[in-house]
């Protein structure tokens, strides 16, 4: 591995090199929140702060946009209904000092949306391919990051082009993909010793972050065992089923797909819109019939989702990251780290009535 180095006084110039191929964006201090972190794009004059825990949105909706038209149609004439796709958007952006733990947030999703050559989602597909992805790893973890509960970390390197440790005045730069192998290339070779120090700047911060759990008594306990705990009952008295923790996981992937018709145009479109599991209509056939439609059973299901259902066809990996989003912004105080606690508990039985 050759590490290079990037002087944070050369940054500007690193920024517009990239911005000859790229629409760079990075965190920027929303102008109306100081303390709110967004996705911005740094215009050519704009160097990146360093200084921040993490967006308050994950990247994901780069990839995986919030609302997008995936087809149009017209209402009559010869070709009424006939579904035409649009035209694919050809934007070329770098995403950077992107935090670990979203960019494995990104690599989980590429297991769901492409799996295969049946399942292989050609929007989303295109969009990561036109990504690239520079992180910057999290040297001060904030006390609701659980990442390393989550198999990630915060100096974690998967689905990152480049990862950089911020040394003080320079930056440690790892190309990690050969297209970050060639956007590092023209910058000098890191001294010695200089590796070793990010390598002790990963251990305090691994150090620093307090084990909060253990997903090894989920592993080994049913799905029935663990899908019947009277516990449930308890954290649907506190949900509100809002969908906060879903929209900002960089891990949630639920969506509705509906054709939408202007009442006075003769053009629609279809178009896929972010859903969440928790949302009553969520799992409502036309027929009437819900087989979550109990809020009990729908919460549930997020937790269940994430740490048993995922690991249980994904080869033991969880569908959470560890970013900690949900816990900071859940408008009722609900801490999915509690939750896991629960459904580790030795004490929990089977017991509980179905629901």
């Amino acid at each position: 591995m050759q590490y290079k180095i990037l002087s944070k006084d050369s940054l500007a110039g690193f920024v517009e090199a990239l911005s000859k191929e790229y629409t760079v964006y990075a965190p920027k201090r929303d102008k109306k929140v100081p303390n709110k972190m967004v996705w911005k794009v740094l215009e050519a004059d704009e160097t990146p702060t360093f200084e921040f825990v993490n967006t308050e949105m994950s990247p994901k909706d780069f990839v995986f946009p919030q609302s997008e038209c995936m087809m149009r149609f017209k209402a009559e004439g010869k070709e009424a209904m006939v579904l035409k796709p649009v035209e694919m958007d050809t934007e070329r952006r770098v995403l950077l000092n992107v935090r670990p733990c979203d960019a494995k947030g990104l690599s989980f999703m590429d297991m769901i949306f492409c799996q295969d050559e049946q399942t292989n989602d050609v929007y989303w597909r295109d969009k990561r391919e036109r990504t690239v992805m520079i992180g910057l790893a999290c040297n001060n973890p904030c006390p609701s990051c659980f990442c390393l509960e989550a198999n990630c970390g915060p100096h974690h390197e998967a689905g990152l082009d480049i990862l950089m440790v911020d040394l003080g005045v320079n930056l440690l730069v790892k190309p990690l993909t050969e297209r970050g192998k060639s956007i590092a290339a023209s910058l000098p070779d890191a001294e010695a010793g200089e590796p070793e120090r990010a390598a002790i700047i990963k251990r305090h911060a691994e150090d620093a972050m307090k084990k909060t759990f253990s997903t090894e008594r989920v592993e080994q306990r049913s799905l029935m065992e663990l899908y019947n705990l009277p516990y449930w009952e308890r954290v649907c008295e506190t949900c509100i089923n809002c969908g906060t923790c879903t929209f900002v996981c960089p891990t949630c992937h639920c969506f509705d797909i509906q054709d939408e018709m202007p009442a006075n145009g003769d053009t629609g479109r279809r178009v896929r819109n972010w859903d969440y599991c928790m949302a009553p209509l969520f799992t409502l056939h036309t027929s009437g019939h819900n087989p979550r439609g109990k809020k009990v059973a729908r919460v549930r299901q997020r937790f269940m989702h994430k740490y048993k259902y995922i690991p249980m066809k994904r080869g033991g990996e969880v569908g959470c990251v560890g970013c900690g989003r949900c816990v900071r912004l859940c408008p009722v105080n609900i801490d999915i780290r509690d939750v896991i606690n629960a459904m580790n508990a030795p004490d929990a039985t089977a017991e509980g009535r179905e629901v």
